[in-house]
């Protein structure tokens, strides 16, 4: 593997660090079998289970320094803003809801370049000038061997609140991020569910394509050929490996699908349980120079609350070590139809009565039993996915 280092500038000392250990282990395996070294004692830990989009659910630990070293890096905003929040959860359950943003509209009188991070700083949010197409509640069991990722369709109609937790009026739901920010999307899911959102986590849609392209691409399945006329993508039939622009038209992709947005729900949790299981392989976890590459286009994509410190996540990550891709579930919440709102346009209404019972699941850390009796709420298999 020395092309490598040959190929580019010199590592960073921590990569070349792992690097080298690697490079020892290999060499000595067979004459010092009996001495373990640095990555069979700590890389064997480390498990990445998610995909993506979050980080609660990439990682899974090992390599505690490099995970604090890249982890630090994430820009984080302030959430104290927010008045009236449900009560937290007072067992060790976990949850965190997950948005993938997008750039919007030009802003009159924002800042030329504004990073998402800055945005989510600021003492005003640019309204319009970003949109999440992507919401998932990811709900972490507390006995950390389940993960569940819950979509909520953008379209749903619901009541807005602002970023101190003030009703709005009624809109679309991904209208909250749009118009008043993190925050708000955060009260606005709050009120919408009655379950407390321990974190936020904000990933960077443009940066997603680095994130492919550092696992060296993503295969998924697709059961028939058709076309996209919206972003001018034919889609044919069979295996692809995805990375880059390919990956985001994948994830992005609503025209020509039978369902639309529910269908490209469906390919954007798809596209996340084969990243999952890309992250999870050996090529990528025994692979210093890989997995820095993936960590550094994962950290650099994220933006996260304030109170969520580099320990914190260390620490469930290292919490998830023994989750697998057959421990993650995908969900979306149950709908009971669409519509037309005037001076809104074409919604989403969810089924009041079983969406409750899915929340009223989340907050009692039994979704478990949520599953069994909603199978048809769940993920179909990678080859049914359109």
């Amino acid at each position: 593997m020395g092309w490598l280092f040959a190929a580019t500038p010199p590592a960073p000392p921590l990569e070349r660090t792992l690097y080298m250990v690697h490079r020892y282990r290999r060499r000595y395996r067979g004459r010092r079998a009996r001495r373990r070294s640095l990555l069979d004692r700590y890389g064997r830990a480390l498990k990445i289970t998610g995909g993506g989009l979050a980080l609660v659910i990439v990682l899974g630990a090992g390599y505690a320094v490099l995970l604090n070293s890249k982890f630090g890096n994430i820009a984080r905003f302030d959430t104290s803003s927010i008045q009236n929040r449900p009560d937290p959860d007072k067992g060790r359950a976990l949850n965190v809801l997950v948005l993938g943003a997008d750039k919007g509209k030009a802003v009159a009188g924002s800042t030329p370049g504004m990073r998402l991070s800055e945005a989510a700083r600021a003492k005003e949010w640019p309204s319009g000038r970003y949109r999440s197409d992507t919401i998932m509640m990811v709900h972490i069991a507390a006995n950390r061997k389940h993960v569940y990722l819950v979509s909520i369709p953008r379209d749903t109609y619901t009541e807005l609140y602002d970023a101190t937790g003030r009703q709005r009026g009624h809109s679309k739901i991904n209208a909250a991020f749009s118009e008043f920010g993190p925050n708000a999307t955060i009260s606005t899911v709050e009120n919408l569910t009655n379950v407390r959102m321990k974190h936020l986590a904000i990933i960077n849609f443009n940066g997603f394509k680095d994130i492919t392209r550092a696992v060296g691409g993503v295969e998924v399945y697709i059961p028939k050929s058709f076309y996209d006329p919206s972003q001018k993508v034919q889609w044919t039939a069979g295996k692809q490996n995805l990375k880059g622009d390919r990956a985001l038209k994948y994830v992005r992709t609503r025209y020509g699908l039978p369902r639309s947005d529910f269908d490209r729900i469906a390919r954007q949790q798809n596209f996340m349980r084969a990243l999952m299981g890309k992250l999870l392989a050996k090529g990528t976890t025994r692979n210093p120079v890989r997995l820095t590459r993936t960590l550094s286009a994962l950290t650099q994509n994220i933006v996260v609350d304030s109170e969520w410190d580099p320990a914190d996540m260390r620490a469930l990550a290292l919490s998830l070590r023994d989750t697998g891709t057959d421990d993650v579930t995908f969900l979306t919440a149950p709908v009971a139809g669409t519509g037309s709102v005037p001076g809104v346009g074409s919604v989403v209404r969810l089924d009041e009565a079983r969406s409750a019972a899915l929340f009223k699941a989340i907050a009692a850390d039994r979704m478990s039993e949520y599953v069994k009796a909603n199978p048809d709420d769940v993920l179909k298999s990678s080859r049914q996915v359109s």
